[in-house]
């Protein structure tokens, strides 16, 4: 018996294939797992800087906006006249979507100033010294928007110098 013993030197072929193959499943389940989290972690960083774009670009509105004296347009463009103020000059401000993009345009010089955008939408309120702005942005392109974000306006200047 201990002859038998003693003359085993190593692992049989089979073994050898079992544990390549107990170590490949790990492997897989592993890589599995990370790839998921890395696509996850992927996903809301792009959710997280087309939520800052958009309320970086809403921001813009409101802030020319609320510096308006007066308004008009429709329910997908507006244009704000922004009195001389301080040092400054007036001047008119359009915010308009053009397709999937809203357009900043001032004395016929216009910018970007957000991508995928589903919806733009101005109202005004009775008395027209306050404007309603929804904004819509769907960043996957599926149709629905991921980002909405929802505003009222103050004109801080409306009937001034009129």
């Amino acid at each position: 018996m201990i002859k038998l013993i003693s003359n085993k030197k190593g692992f049989s072929l089979i073994e050898l294939m079992v544990v390549v193959v107990i170590l490949g499943l790990m492997v897989l389940g592993l890589v599995t797992f990370f790839t998921g989290g890395v696509r996850s972690w992927i996903s809301g960083q792009s959710q997280l800087e087309a939520q800052r774009n958009a309320r970086q670009a809403m921001d813009i509105m409101v802030r020319e906006i609320r510096e308006g004296k007066s308004y008009s347009g429709t329910t997908s463009s507006i244009i704000v006249d922004i009195p001389a103020l301080g040092l400054g000059s007036a001047y008119s401000v359009t915010f308009k979507l053009s397709g999937t993009v809203i357009e900043r345009e001032v004395n016929s010089v216009s910018s970007t100033l957000i991508n995928n955008v589903k919806t733009l939408s101005f109202s005004a309120s009775t008395d027209s010294s306050k404007v309603h702005v929804i904004l819509e942005v769907d960043v996957d392109a599926d149709g629905n928007p991921d980002i909405t974000l929802d505003t009222d306006v103050n004109l801080r200047n409306y009937g001034l110098g009129t």
